[in-house]
């Protein structure tokens, strides 16, 4: 191995899909080299930020097999050879865990990839691990860590020492910022890919509920669950969203999509023009009412307002969620207590191998309880608690009821009657508090980098324990929502307002892999 300090694509923690793949087709590198730099930036810096939960044993072996197909003129897809990880609640019928972070899943089997797995093998990508994530994607504790699981522990940002880098979909915000793969797949409930993409400084796209399946992804909440892609750049989040998107039998939810054949070319979507003539609105009122949570990102916002004011958007002033103060009032969402126990037994009934015959909400908690590693009374179970005091599913009788509150909360009350009454395209907010209405209805969201925090701005960490949430120079991003379905049109904002400002590579890390993909591959 030799040392080269060259241009992308050679740079692959800058490399694009586009640039990737144009060195695959020269045959500058292969498939297999691609993974074992990525391998080796993940060792690199790993043991110190516990992004990854698992590689794949079987990457290389693939990637080979995908260098053959290409060699014979055979490619599966645009994306034929990249790397890509996905969070380690998804599904995957190989050698590799599927244990959302608990040790009540450890060594459980499934019995098919998933479908957003099987997708990307199908299209020639290469599963290179797990990603790590908060334990049950954050739907166990109300008093634990953001970014802890039973059976890796805490993962960090890049940024500062001991940054959270949120949850749930943390370990594949971090590998996606650092290049330890060439994108991630998230899962996001309320704020599990928005969150984590916004403080690592990358985009994330999560979808419409339904656009993508989650059949055999352990869920939390089958009203509100969406994977979606987590990447550097928002054509590459499209085109991976290209890849997972479309309706799938064994997921009723997808069977909902207004796109009766293949959904809208999301790639296409991107391009720079995309601001010109969009109406976009501000929910000033959330922005008041969550002063605590984004005072430091309030200039920067009011910046990136100007900037698409002067590419042709028409702004549009104070376009509320007008039920915002009754929802910020609410102790919890019943609606997800209600389909996790629902949810998980109809997950755990579809195993293969079920090692410690978890059937239900109840077995799961005694277990959770009772096991060691999983730090009980320390971190709590109050989100299955509330669930089995109440003896809540989503079939007991009272479920229509809260859930039609969710839905006057998140659409009259919420982003949908914004958007409605002012004619809008988008509504845009400070990532932090972008997620939480559209998660009541399943709305899509596009997260892009916006800046970082100043020195000014204090640390702050997690009640209780060390992590950082808030400090100088931890990324901050914009959000753009949208109606159902409306991801083509929030993807070519989102898409403008990026080329527009080009902060992502502007923000200083505090942890950088060296290792690089000419550390695996001669010079040509």
């Amino acid at each position: 191995m030799q040392s080269f300090s060259g241009p992308s694509p050679y740079d692959i923690h800058l490399a694009t899909s586009e640039e990737l793949v144009s060195g695959l087709g020269q045959g500058r590198y292969t498939s297999v080299d691609l993974v074992n730099a990525y391998i080796g930036r993940t060792r690199e810096v790993n043991g110190a930020l516990r992004a990854v939960m698992e590689l794949n044993p079987d990457a290389k072996s693939i990637a080979a097999e995908l260098d053959s197909e290409r060699a014979r003129g055979q490619l599966r897809g645009p994306l034929h050879g990249l790397p890509v990880l996905v969070k380690g609640n998804m599904g995957t019928r190989d050698r590799m865990q599927t244990n959302a972070g608990s040790y009540a899943l450890h060594d459980s089997v499934v019995p098919a990839d998933s479908t957003v797995a099987r997708k990307l093998r199908e299209h020639g990508l290469v599963i290179l691990g797990k990603a790590s994530l908060t334990e049950w994607s954050m739907f166990r504790s109300d008093n634990s860590s953001h970014a802890w699981n039973a059976v890796l522990g805490h993962t960090y940002g890049a940024y500062c020492p001991k940054q959270c880098p949120g949850g749930s979909s943390g370990g594949g915000a971090v590998a996606a910022d650092l290049g330890l793969a060439w994108a991630t797949l998230g899962t996001e409930t309320s704020g599990s890919i928005v969150s984590p993409c916004e403080r690592n400084n990358v985009v994330g796209i999560k979808p419409t509920v339904g656009l993508t399946s989650r059949y055999l992804v352990v869920p939390v909440s089958e009203h509100q669950d969406s994977v979606g892609p987590m990447t550097r750049t928002v054509k590459d989040a499209a085109k991976l969203l290209q890849v997972i998107a479309g309706a799938d039998p064994r997921d009723s939810y997808t069977l909902a999509s207004p796109f009766k054949g293949p959904p809208p070319d999301y790639p296409a979507a991107c391009r720079a023009s995309g601001l010109r003539g969009k109406r976009i609105g501000i929910a000033r009122n959330v922005l008041e009412e969550s002063h605590h949570e984004v005072w430091h990102v309030l200039e920067t916002f009011e910046n990136a307002v100007s900037i698409m004011a002067k590419v042709g958007a028409t702004i549009v002033d104070n376009a509320d969620f007008t039920a915002y103060s009754r929802w910020k009032k609410l102790k919890h969402n019943p609606v997800t207590r209600a389909d996790f126990a629902t949810n998980i037994s109809q997950y755990l009934s579809r195993l293969e191998k079920n090692p410690h015959n978890i059937h239900n909400i109840h077995d799961l908690c005694a277990f959770t309880r009772s096991h060691p590693k999983e730090e009980f009374p320390r971190r709590n179970t109050a989100n299955w608690d509330t669930a089995i005091e109440a003896k809540m599913s989503n079939t007991c009788p009272l479920f229509d009821a809260i859930y039609q509150e969710n839905l006057f909360l998140g659409g009259e009350g919420g982003i949908i009657g914004a958007l409605e009454r002012h004619g809008l395209d988008a509504v845009i907010l400070p990532s932090a508090v972008a997620y939480s209405i559209p998660a009541l209805v399943g709305t899509p969201i596009v997260t892009v980098p916006l800046g970082a925090a100043s020195d000014l701005v204090p640390f702050e960490t997690e009640a209780g324990w060390d992590a950082v949430e808030k400090g100088p120079g931890i990324p901050f991003g914009i959000s753009f929502l949208g109606r159902r379905w409306s991801e083509e049109t929030l993807i070519e904002m989102a898409f403008a307002f990026e080329q527009q400002t080009l902060v992502r590579d502007s923000v200083n890390r505090h942890v950088t892999p060296r290792v690089d993909l000419a550390d695996y591959i001669d010079e040509p």
